[in-house]
């Protein structure tokens, strides 16, 4: 026998010392009354454990099999549009990154890397007058609190000063009011520059960028935070380190559904009613006992190595609606549950979300097993071989080196499908659009 059947075989074996466990419980629970509210939940978790086995024994057979996401993942924009950057002072980018490195380790760091990587792209030009796109690099996630953490409340100052700037020494600017212009906002709720939702909402988009294109990880359709046009990405989260931690393919699967995280955030939300919605803490009530639920606020030294032995990683909303979690899930070959209403997913025109995840309403969160349960063996084979394509994974990664295909390149791709542009950005001589007064108090003291 194949030694990875044998595994797989072993997991089963596992299943039933796990049966064994709850039946004794069960056994336990038929001295009061309450014994027969238990049963259903004690033959699903059976029949959920048999479909652990038969998922384990099937996906030996499907290893090499990879997925196709359609030929958008393979676009190549080299050669289709022209990026001009800008040459700031220091003090807005390199100065804060050399005075905290840990810029680049947080997943907010897409902010460094794309600027890193126009400085070197075979797109970039010298030469303004022929460019198609105008970047302005800076680092609005690079003010750190003592543990690491980004702080927002400066970001609109920081931008509107360098937005100020390249208005003052270059005309490119002032002819189109950003029409022509990109900028990367990482941060929670994007250009509103908050990380606690209704703060974001009541400060808006700053004004100054509402011509501008939006590079973000944040996305939630039909939200004040979200621009049209914009070009929603993956968040950062460090390639090498999950490239190392890979195991065998042949591994089994045996956890049904994972998660490590914050189920509430007791010191932003003492009321634990705001926090993800409501959504993490439902997770955490109603599954913290179930043994198919791998739940737990404590991340191991093995988080990456577990994932891989999962069959569904759930990716609830917390502050924002996305975390790093779609990007392991999605480099790692486990499901992604998506628990976020109305999510704007990383390059949406390029990658299958709804054939690869599984999407779960906010208020169906207490149903969680039994939507999942319902999934059938030929879904779960569909979405892995899907996940095992490796255009997809490469498109969630911001590579380093760069890399065909990989996150930078399908920002590329995003703003060259936006060209040619308007002819109606092009404002007339002395024409204004934005309204430069027009913002939160905070944000129009100088910086």
């Amino acid at each position: 026998m194949e030694l990875a059947k044998v595994g797989s075989l072993v997991d089963c074996c596992i299943g039933i010392v796990v049966v064994e466990e709850i039946m004794g419980g069960f056994w336990k629970l038929r001295s009061n009354n309450s014994w027969r509210k238990n049963v259903s939940f004690l033959m699903s978790v059976g029949l959920l454990l048999l479909f652990l086995c038969q998922l384990s024994l099937a996906t030996v057979h499907h290893q090499r099999i990879s997925g196709s996401a359609g030929d958008v993942l393979e676009d190549n924009p080299i050669g289709r549009l022209k990026v001009f950057v800008y040459e700031l002072p220091g003090r807005y980018n390199k100065k804060w990154l050399k005075r905290d490195p840990r810029c680049l380790t947080h997943m907010f760091a897409a902010e460094e890397f794309v600027h890193d990587f126009l400085l070197k792209s075979p797109v970039r030009t010298l030469d303004p007058e022929e460019a198609d796109w105008f970047y302005t690099p800076v680092y609005t996630t690079c003010d750190l609190t003592p543990n690491g953490l980004p702080l927002p409340f400066k970001s609109p100052r920081v931008m509107r000063s360098a937005i100020s700037y390249i208005s003052m020494y270059w005309p490119f600017w002032n002819r189109t009011e950003g029409g022509d212009h990109f900028f990367v906002v990482p941060h929670d709720f994007g250009a509103c520059f908050h990380y606690q939702e209704e703060n974001a909402i009541e400060r808006g988009i700053l004004p100054v960028l509402k011509r501008a294109t939006l590079v973000q990880t944040f996305g939630q359709n039909h939200h004040v935070c979200l621009k049209e046009g914009s070009i929603v990405i993956p968040p950062y989260a460090p390639p090498e380190k999950m490239q190392s931690r890979f195991i065998p393919p042949s591994t089994p699967r045996s956890i049904f559904v994972y998660f490590r995280g914050l189920f509430y955030d007791i010191g932003n939300d003492p009321e634990g009613g705001y926090y993800a919605r409501g959504a993490r803490a439902a997770v955490w009530e109603n599954f913290k006992d179930n043994p198919l639920f791998d739940i737990s606020t404590q991340h191991t030294s093995t988080y990456y190595e577990d994932m891989q032995r999962a069959i569904f990683c759930l990716c609830p909303l917390g502050w924002a609606p996305w975390s790093p979690r779609l990007v392991e899930g999605v480099i790692f070959g486990c499901i992604p549950v998506i628990i976020a209403d109305d999510i704007v997913l990383p390059f949406a025109d390029a990658i299958p979300w709804e054939k690869i995840g599984v999407f779960v309403p906010e208020k169906e969160v207490h149903n969680l097993d039994k939507i999942l349960s319902l999934i059938s063996l030929e879904q779960v084979l569909e979405k892995q071989k899907l996940l095992a394509n490796p255009a997809i994974k490469q498109a969630m990664l911001f590579s380093q080196p760069t890399l065909p295909g990989d996150a930078f390149h399908q920002i590329l791709n995003g703003l060259a499908r936006k060209l040619p542009h308007d002819p109606h950005i092009y404002l007339k001589p002395g024409q204004r659009v934005l309204n430069w007064s027009e913002g939160h108090k905070k944000d129009l003291k100088p910086w």
